[in-house]
């Protein structure tokens, strides 16, 4: 629980700052309007409230006050809350079925139970009522909610024949949908300002998928959300499960309002294996993918928002684990906007398993402690903005993040580095001839001594007294220089105690055993001030110059 504190008094502050309302966009980013246009970065976690009971999970197991105080601390300043569409378009269901009905309809007593000692007040309200009061008590905690409309009937998601696909699927009758979309838009327009996006539909897929009907409905859809509350933004998901928006390069999503439109993906490690080829080459393929498939919307200016990304909180998951890692590297290299699946440590009833534990979820089963503080705090590092509007602390520059460990390279001493919080990150300058330097003292250069030897920072008084540094592999991480005995070296960490230090460059190719991602690095473009103790060094230019003088003596 230290580690979980941490982060909670660490991040609170940002939290709190950033609740943004009206947002809109500027170019790539959601920025808030009524702040001066600052960027605000969403990052959220996604909570379900779309499976068989359509409530709100974890509330039979914490009070809500709870849950959402825990959502704070934890440093996420949004929830993706997620609705089945007959929660507004079915009456008979929403407005006069109550939460108890509705658990005791599966059978779930122990459910029943749990709310009558948590969230007793909630027990017997209609369930549509019940889904207002998460939103108003995340609103109290200053959270930001984006609605997701993740499904039509109640139930699990997602498969390519549930008849949620696709419009003109059983259960996504278009005039419904846009109905539903209507509703539940007007319904927290001008009350809840907490309340900053709607999202049109999840994961569109299945047989009936297809560009000319995306480009009809979700235009439509978009439209309906604006007409009855124009304050918020309007997420859009692609085909393919919310992977492809490939076609978004050979014709615009055109609509009649601007600077409210956000494009939304997912990417998940289980999607694919990890495994079984060189890992370089993996991440380097899965990132260009993602880039092709959605990613160029952000070189064309268009904001784009990784609304559902996870992995197996356990941490024993081979697969995810490397996934992560990348996802890591290109959330960091992009600043990201994105939504963690999932909240939920467990859940009511899914596909007719009850109490099913959720091992994808940041809370534990019972909803009281995080299950994984060390995933957690990697994930901390990408909470808060590199870059953006209104954020111009300091000149652009780089620095040196290690994605599979959320931390980056920070001075321990005058001349030695170690990973530290990148919040105390060194600023770094990579020259046109390869020469690592730290960019605010220019004084000090990278240099690579001997294979598993520390580097260390050197005075620089001119290049030929540091290393040149590449980066290379088909990941494009790895950053490699050769040593004065002609070693061909790359940056690593020595996981005893987080120096930095140079050993063989690993996986350059083949051996699918192979393990890359402690010489991953990701020179990342930050505008943040970095919190640090007093300089290790002040040299002017004068002195430099007696220095050298005196060095070359």
């Amino acid at each position: 629980m230290e580690k979980f504190f941490f982060i909670s008094v660490f991040l609170l502050p940002y939290v709190i700052t950033t609740f943004a309302f009206p947002p809109s966009t500027d170019s790539r980013w959601i920025v808030d309007d009524g702040n001066k246009g600052r960027r605000v970065k969403l990052t959220c976690v996604n909570w379900p409230s779309h499976l068989e009971t359509a409530v709100a999970e974890g509330l039979s197991k914490q009070p809500l006050d709870a849950i959402a105080e825990k959502i704070v601390s934890m440093g996420f300043n949004c929830v993706r809350l997620t609705w089945p569409l007959y929660l507004a378009t079915d009456e008979s269901f929403s407005a006069f079925m109550t939460v108890r009905q509705s658990l005791r309809k599966f059978r779930l007593f122990e459910a029943v139970s749990g709310f009558q000692t948590h969230n007793p007040t909630i027990l017997d309200l209609p369930l549509i009522k019940a889904f207002q009061e998460v939103v108003y008590c995340l609103e109290k905690h200053r959270v930001m909610v984006i609605l997701d409309n993740h499904i039509s009937q109640p139930g699990w998601c997602c498969s390519d024949n549930d008849g949620n696909g696709f419009f003109g699927d059983k259960h996504l009758n278009p005039q419904v949908w846009i109905k539903g979309l209507k509703k539940m838009a007007s319904m927290f327009a001008n009350v809840s300002s907490n309340v900053v996006g709607m999202s049109l539909r999840n994961e569109l897929r299945g047989p009936k998928q297809n560009i000319k009907d995306w480009y009809k409905y979700m235009r439509e859809g978009a439209e309906a959300v604006h007409s009855v509350n124009p304050n918020v933004l309007v997420i859009v998901s692609g085909l393919n499960y919310a992977t492809d928006l490939s076609f978004l390069r050979e014709r615009p999503f055109e609509v009649s309002f601007r600077r409210k439109v956000v494009f939304e993906i997912h990417w998940y490690g289980f999607w694919n294996t990890w495994e079984g080829d060189n890992l370089n080459k993996i991440c380097g393929k899965e990132t260009e993918k993602m880039m092709k498939m959605s990613g160029f919307l952000l070189e064309k200016g268009i904001p784009l928002f990784v609304s559902e990304f996870g992995i197996d909180q356990r941490g024993n998951n081979a697969n995810d684990n490397k996934f992560l890692s990348c996802f890591m590297a290109l959330a960091a290299d992009r600043d990201l906007d994105w939504s963690l699946w999932t909240l939920a440590g467990s859940y009511y009833i899914r596909e007719k398993s009850i109490g099913s534990d959720e091992s994808y979820g940041v809370l534990d089963f019972n909803w009281s402690s995080i299950r994984n503080s060390t995933i957690l705090q990697m994930i901390s590092a990408i909470q808060t903005p590199f870059i953006g509007p209104g954020l111009m602390e300091t000149q652009p520059k780089k620095i040196m993040f290690h994605p599979s460990t959320g931390l980056c390279i920070v001075r321990k001493s005058l001349f030695q580095l170690k990973l530290g919080s990148c919040n105390r990150s060194e600023s770094w300058r990579l020259s046109s001839h390869r020469v690592l330097s730290l960019a605010e003292e220019q004084i000090l250069c990278l240099k690579a001594y001997e294979k598993g030897k520390s580097v260390k920072l050197r005075l620089f008084f001119s290049e030929s007294y540091c290393s040149k540094w590449k980066l290379f592999s088909d990941s494009k991480m790895q950053l490699s220089s050769i040593t004065k005995n002609g070693f061909s070296v790359c940056l690593d960490v020595d996981t005893e105690n987080n120096n930095i230090v140079t050993n063989s460059c690993k996986c350059l190719r083949g051996n699918s055993s192979c393990d890359p991602r402690s010489q991953w690095f990701k020179l990342v473009t930050s505008t943040r001030r970095r919190s640090r103790p007093k300089p290790f060094l002040q040299i002017s230019l004068y002195s430099k110059t007696f220095l050298q003088k005196s060095l070359s003596v």
